[in-house]
């Protein structure tokens, strides 16, 4: 299973996410797999520890790998989540009153970003509480 946390924009103009993860199928040699998702661009960023980002919206829909480095994120409305190594972000808040981070320990940020092509499905599978 591949922890995936999904950032979007709500009626309300605020964002908000929940838990969950990309759900896989039968693949080859007894693996589990996603189908393929088109793509429009994928990137690399690294931040130094202590870094922080102030109130923002994603530029695109698209997936935040991180590397290394955990990150507390919030949402206007106050809720926070926690973000490690090998969690996929799916960051859908294109809109709105957007996010903020910062990380929390003594690790760079090292991440890749995958820019979702127009209408791209993600398997992404909510789990049933956020935690």
């Amino acid at each position: 299973m591949i922890r995936c946390i999904r950032l979007w924009t709500g009626e309300d103009q605020n964002s908000h996410f929940q838990e969950g993860w990309i759900d896989l199928g039968s693949g080859v040699r007894g693996d589990l797999m996603s189908g393929t998702m088109p793509v429009t661009s994928v990137s690399f960023q690294e931040t130094v520890p202590g870094g922080t980002f102030a109130w923002h919206t994603a530029p695109a829909r698209q997936f935040v790998i991180t590397l290394s480095g955990t990150l507390d994120f919030q949402t206007r409305s106050n809720q926070h989540f926690i973000l490690r190594p090998g969690t996929v972000l799916l960051a859908e808040d294109t809109a709105g009153g957007g996010h903020s981070w910062k990380l929390v320990d003594s690790d760079p940020w090292r991440r890749i970003y995958v820019v979702l092509a127009h209408g791209a499905h993600v398997p992404f599978k909510a789990s049933e509480v956020n935690s």
